[in-house]
């Protein structure tokens, strides 16, 4: 599905910043699941400096500064993505190897090959081990279940013991606090998803990306009224080759596959959770791909607005054309 995508970043500062340096995560990545075809970010005012570079985990980063006075800053970007259908049976789940295996697949063994997935075992800013959130997990990890038949359980138990309420919580909200309260928006859910599955020691990662919203028939549009998502992926090992010596002692590959659960819209799937999810990044949590975050000098209060489209192409060509018809139609009238 060829997707276009805008999103647009509006800080307005008083008193103005007098200068400013800042990092941003807003230009989508080639993967599996999708295709970027073109890919722009626009900032005003314009930068005197700027670079883009690939961090550790691979997305792409765009370093800025503004070392003038401004009173605004906005930031808008803009991508044409192609998300392919990525095709995994449901049933297969019941295929992949006991979460317990999984787990000791990551435990330090003396002369063993290392996984890359690794690093994301471990507590990161937003995602620090305890006990609740093993407790909450528990009644999916039940002895020798298939590791993701058990995270997509997870998922859905998630997706129908919390609340998804607007605005009830903030970046800064702990995911333990959301966890006990039992709501949140879809950057909670990741967190507590994450929390859960690090605490039975499985490698998984946060993703920040968008997902096309359905329009109401006979309606169109709203241009800005959609939002950025978030998400989490799981890693699952692959089995090692037949008649490979560590199968006898439960070995498993160094390789292995990520799968995309969406805890807040209960769907997943191989290297997302569908045909209408756009990935943005990858990271540990929330503070590895924050869209945008800086240092400034100047500005003690600010006001932030974000607006997020995520439209089909042939829908966004199909207004095109008809803003031109009607354009015609008024010069043909004077």
């Amino acid at each position: 599905m060829l997707l276009h995508i805008t999103h647009t970043t509006r800080y307005q500062y008083a008193p103005q910043v007098e200068t400013a340096q800042h990092m941003a995560h807003l230009l989508p990545r080639s993967l599996p699941s999708q295709t970027v075809h073109a890919a722009e970010l626009v900032i005003s005012p314009s930068p005197h400096a700027r670079s883009d570079s690939v961090d550790a985990f691979g997305n792409v980063r765009t370093f800025f500064s503004l070392p003038l006075p401004h009173e605004m800053m906005l930031i808008e970007a803009r991508s044409t993505v192609d998300t392919h259908f990525m095709a995994y049976p449901p049933e297969n789940a019941k295929l992949t190897p006991a979460w317990e295996n999984v787990r000791h697949h990551f435990l330090y063994h003396s002369g063993s090959a290392w996984d890359a997935a690794t690093e994301y075992v471990f507590a990161s800013p937003y995602v620090e081990p305890h006990p609740h959130f093993a407790d909450y997990a528990r009644p999916s990890f039940v002895p020798a279940r298939p590791v993701l038949e058990a995270a997509v359980d997870l998922m859905t138990r998630i997706h129908q013991d919390f609340t998804y309420a607007s605005a009830s919580t903030d970046i800064n909200t702990p995911a333990l606090e959301a966890l006990e309260r039992r709501e949140g928006v879809c950057q909670d859910f990741a967190h507590i998803l994450l929390s859960c599955l690090r605490t039975q020691g499985l490698a998984a990662r946060y993703v920040s990306g968008y997902l096309l919203t359905e329009v109401p028939e006979g309606q169109t549009r709203l241009i800005g009224s959609d939002a950025s998502h978030a998400w989490v992926s799981v890693y699952v090992p692959n089995a090692l080759p037949e008649g490979d010596e560590g199968t006898k002692q439960g070995l498993l590959a160094t390789q292995g596959q990520w799968f995309d659960l969406d805890p807040t819209n209960d769907s997943w799937g191989l290297n997302s959770p569908g045909i209408d999810y756009v990935t943005l990044a990858l990271g540990r949590d929330y503070a590895d791909v924050s869209p945008v975050r800086g240092v400034i000098h100047g500005g003690a209060s600010h006001t932030l607005d974000v607006g997020v489209t995520v439209q089909p192409v042939t829908e966004l060509a199909a207004l095109v054309e008809q803003s031109q018809s009607q354009s015609q139609s008024q010069s043909s009238g004077l």
